[in-house]
């Protein structure tokens, strides 16, 4: 039987941006799905055209929504995810649900204390406004372009935008941003579980949203931890790593990754 593979992906980013990703994860032997959030419209079209949809989910909600899809899963899947979706697959795999996890650029969880000058700015659509609070967001292309696109060409970026980009909920922000005081923080993960599957943290080193810095105290938090967990850096790398055109480079060093771990 084909092992599972649940790719969740973050703020801004519909679920079909992993198409690529699910066929490569297919041909490898693999039986992907990438499930939208909660409420998320079948198309990036539809999700434009209501971005009421999405509004005002907390992290707690959307971990809670994946963790039932996975529940109807046959076996135990290998978690995928892309800056938040990488904090969802933290926080699950640390719950003790799925095989294994992959977090890509992954939202800083509880714990996590630089916040660099860039991801502040890259967070300013949602986090500039209190009332963005219960709201859904949309990024304009320049916002994309700083937060998503900043390691490619501007006429990359652009047209990454037009094909992916959507609405999302400002609330996961917020807890993130916060996190650190709040005594029971939604972004809080079990990195001391010692009977989780192995966890392979990425990170790509000109990301502005997620910034390697973060990345590497995020890898420090598993330092109590005698479950598996690693890290891996792609220099020159922005935040569109998943779906810009070196995807596959990153898609290909973890099918590499999840063999030496026997996550097939």
């Amino acid at each position: 039987m084909n092992r599972p593979v649940v790719f969740i992906h973050g703020l801004w980013l519909h679920a079909t941006s992993w198409q690529p990703w699910m066929e490569l994860f297919a041909g490898a032997g693999y039986e992907p799905c990438a499930p939208g959030w909660p409420h998320e419209p079948p198309t990036v079209t539809e999700a434009r055209e209501n971005p009421d949809a999405v509004a005002n989910f907390s992290i707690d909600d959307i971990t809670e929504h994946y963790a039932a899809i996975i529940a109807d899963l046959d076996q135990p899947p290998v978690i995928v995810g892309h800056s938040f979706g990488g904090l969802i697959a933290e926080k699950l795999l640390g719950q003790g649900v799925g095989a294994g996890a992959v977090a890509i650029d992954p939202a800083q969880i509880k714990g996590v204390l630089p916040l660099p000058l860039a991801q502040l700015r890259a967070g300013l659509p949602a986090l500039g406004n209190p009332a963005n609070l219960h709201r859904s967001v949309s990024l304009t292309r320049k916002e994309f372009r700083f937060g998503f696109g900043n390691a490619v060409s501007e006429e990359e970026s652009d047209a990454l935008y037009e094909r992916w980009a959507i609405p999302s909920p400002a609330r996961p922000l917020f807890q993130a941003a916060t996190a650190n005081f709040v005594m029971h923080a939604q972004a809080a993960v079990d990195t001391a579980n010692d009977e989780r599957g192995p966890l392979l943290l990425i990170s790509g080193t000109a990301d502005h949203t997620v910034p390697d810095v973060v990345t590497r105290s995020t890898f420090k938090q598993y330092r109590d931890s005698s479950a598996v967990t690693e890290l891996k850096q792609f220099e020159g790398r922005g935040h569109s790593l998943t779906i810009d055109g070196g995807w596959r480079e990153v898609a290909e060093e973890v099918l590499d990754w999840l063999k030496t771990k026997d996550l097939t």
